[in-house]
């Protein structure tokens, strides 16, 4: 639990932490990436490319046959469990910020559920190992995985938004 000692200004936490017996998630495996504890990992997915760094979703291999159809090159929503993440904050301040705003305004971890969510694309894809090369993602080594889904154009992008460029 956060204390008054750890809290910015303006950060609210919940009194209780959130419940977990609503849901139920299999790991379907997990992320090896460059990145070997929370210090040295980058805050954003575009830092992590920034910075050069390398992931791998490594599925398990009764979750293999699920990567069928997959290819090399293809654009994918990558979804991880952030289990070292404090779940208590419903407000938070980031350095970055002057003041304080809803956890649902943020891409921080630290949430109620913390979930990584990324959109990356499949550099090298062997899946009777179960392995994706896939571009750096901002999470340590050994970060659960939750699920791998394709990401779809015509279905991912907000209603009347255009693309730059």
């Amino acid at each position: 639990m956060m204390t008054d000692a750890d809290a910015r200004e303006g950060e609210i936490a919940l009194d209780v932490p959130p419940l977990a017996d609503d849901a139920g998630i299999a790991f379907i495996g997990h992320i090896a990436s460059s990145w070997k504890n929370r210090s040295e990992c980058p805050r954003n997915i575009r830092q992590a490319r920034e910075r050069g760094g390398w992931s791998r979703l490594c599925v398990a291999a009764p979750f293999r046959p699920a990567l069928n159809g997959l290819a090399v090159g293809q654009p994918i929503v990558v979804l991880y469990w952030l289990g070292e993440a404090r779940r208590d904050l419903i407000m938070q301040r980031p350095r970055h910020r002057e003041t304080a705003t809803g956890t649902f305004n943020l891409r921080s971890p630290v949430r109620p559920n913390p979930i990584g969510l990324a959109v990356t694309t499949i550099r090298s894809l062997d899946a009777l190992e179960g392995v994706l090369e896939i571009d750096p993602l901002d999470c340590v080594d050994g970060t659960a995985l939750l699920d791998i889904k394709p990401w779809l154009e015509s279905i991912d992008l907000p209603h009347g938004f255009t693309p730059a460029g």
